[in-house]
């Protein structure tokens, strides 16, 4: 008989995963996810603390940095199965921005992007770099025949309204030509931006910096995305940006990101 059913998508960047940590564990119990990818881990991967998400009910995968960079998946009640750790096309690159793994019926590529500033300059041409890269590399995942999504912090504001005060940001690397050129290459291939496709026309953000009460005052900026393949995208439900973590003392700059899916129906044999 056919049988369906959803699962939760999340990502996070926790600016420092062993100073949020309370915050990343009250939302979990709070949300509780079933997918969720994290970044600016800024910890070794002999700091990452495994104990404490295992014992808030999560299996983990981490690919850690001492004080910079650093992604992990979690996956709830299950532990993710690696497929890939670091993207290809730069063998000397040794920044830990990329990770892919297989959980709860889904294929999910973890990833931070780089910021590019300042710009123009060797950061922002390797952002354009990394970026090349991953549009070569999501090619290979958008038309697989099950479900996949890259999430992430993807550094990058891809229209006007998805920040604030564009004229305050013009010279920021993520707002430049090349990046939203770049951006909309990648969505070009198939790949459904799942906050967009579902809040439309409505100004959301998923970052606030720490100046002049940003966040109290709701002037943000859009960063942090879901991307699904199509077969994924077709059972898109909702979406959302808890925010409230971001308001608490001491929080992140971002706030955790999510969207509701339904997977494909599967039949099960008599």
């Amino acid at each position: 008989m056919a049988r369906a059913r959803s699962l939760t998508l999340a990502t996070f960047n926790v600016n420092g995963i062993n100073s949020r940590l309370p915050h990343l564990l009250d939302w979990l119990a709070e949300a509780q996810p079933d997918i969720v990818a994290l970044q600016e881990l800024k910890a070794a991967d002999a700091a990452f603390p495994a104990a404490a998400i295992e014992a808030a009910g999560y299996g983990a995968l981490w690919h850690g940095q001492a004080s910079w960079n650093g992604v992990a998946l979690l996956a709830r009640d299950a532990v993710p199965v690696e497929s890939r750790r670091g993207l290809p096309g730069e063998p000397k690159d040794t920044q830990a921005r990329y990770l892919e793994a297989a959980a709860h019926g889904l294929v999910v590529g973890a990833l931070y992007l780089p910021n590019g500033n300042p710009q123009p300059g060797p950061k922002f041409d390797y952002k354009l770099r990394w970026m090349a890269r991953l549009a070569r590399h999501a090619r290979s995942l958008v038309d697989l025949p099950h479900p996949v999504a890259l999430i992430g912090d993807f550094n990058v504001i891809p229209e006007d309204r998805d920040v604030y005060d564009p004229k305050a940001w013009k010279r920021d690397a993520l707002i430049q030509p090349e990046v939203r050129a770049a951006w909309e290459e990648l969505l070009a291939q198939g790949w459904t931006d799942a906050l967009r496709e579902v809040f439309e026309d409505e100004v959301v953000y998923t970052f606030w910096d720490y100046f002049r009460r940003h966040a109290e005052r709701d002037r943000g900026l859009r960063l942090d995305h879901l991307l699904l393949n199509p077969v994924l995208a077709e059972g898109l439900q909702e979406v959302g940006v808890d925010r409230w973590v971001r308001l608490q003392d001491k929080a992140s700059d971002h706030a955790p990101t999510w969207a509701r899916v339904r997977l494909p129906t599967t039949r099960r044999r008599a």
